[in-house]
């Protein structure tokens, strides 16, 4: 099963949509028609499936945090929609309320319809515990879902963050040497320069000599030759 970020909005997502479409029929579409306590009965089921949509929309909150920013406003547009059904039914919903609450300070029940405070009966009661119980369940895997891939997702910052911090080992150790190095090249150079001013000083003592028995070579040959 995928467990990525946009894998667990699709599925929320998808879940969201048959409740919102659920709702809309019991609102809008043949439910409309409804009377009495069977709009009643809507009605109150439209409210339960409105807590489980607005349950949905927190963990659609929650997982489009760990979508990728490359993708992430595609379905932050989607997650905009779906608060925006939401608030919609919500609001429809409240109003045909208060219509019914009218409807009976005005006129009552009408003959006939049942009176029961209970319009769903004991076997409705029974498949609304089952789907109860399946929605809870379904949320429970989900929830072990996200926190699952909360964990990896700890694990893999864990080990990037180890990865980081080794390389700033390294890029430290090698400032150092490089530091080092530079110390050894700073006194490297200041010995050549020495020993280049060392080799001018000893060439000029060198002319000097040489111009000196130059010059006596000459006295010499002056005092034989000339004077002689």
């Amino acid at each position: 099963m995928d467990q990525t970020p946009t894998a667990i909005f699709d599925s929320y997502e998808q879940d969201f949509r048959h409740i919102i479409q659920s709702i809309r029929n019991k609102l809008e579409g043949e439910g409309k028609n409804q009377l009495g306590e069977q709009r009643k009965a809507a009605l109150r089921k439209v409210e339960i499936e409105l807590d489980e949509a607005d349950d949905i929309v927190s963990q659609l909150e929650i997982e489009i945090q760990g979508i990728p920013q490359s993708i992430k406003s595609q379905y932050t547009s989607r997650l905009k929609q779906a608060k925006a059904d939401l608030t919609k039914y919500k609001k429809l919903s409240k109003d045909l309320h208060s219509q019914a609450a009218r409807n009976d300070l005005i006129g009552g029940y009408r003959k006939g319809t049942p009176s029961s405070d209970d319009p769903y009966g004991e076997q409705s009661d029974r498949s609304r515990l089952l789907l109860g119980t399946e929605r809870l369940n379904d949320g429970g895997r989900r929830l072990a879902d996200s926190t699952s891939v909360a964990l990896e997702t700890e694990t893999y910052g864990a080990e990037i963050l180890s990865n980081l911090r080794g390389q700033r080992e390294q890029i430290e150790n090698a400032r150092s040497t490089l530091g080092t190095a530079e110390v050894h090249i700073d006194r490297s150079s200041g010995t050549v320069k020495g020993m280049i001013r060392q080799m001018y000083k000893q060439r000029v003592i060198l002319y000097a000599i040489i111009a000196f028995l130059a010059v006596l070579v000459i006295i010499i040959l002056y005092f034989k030759l000339v004077r002689r």
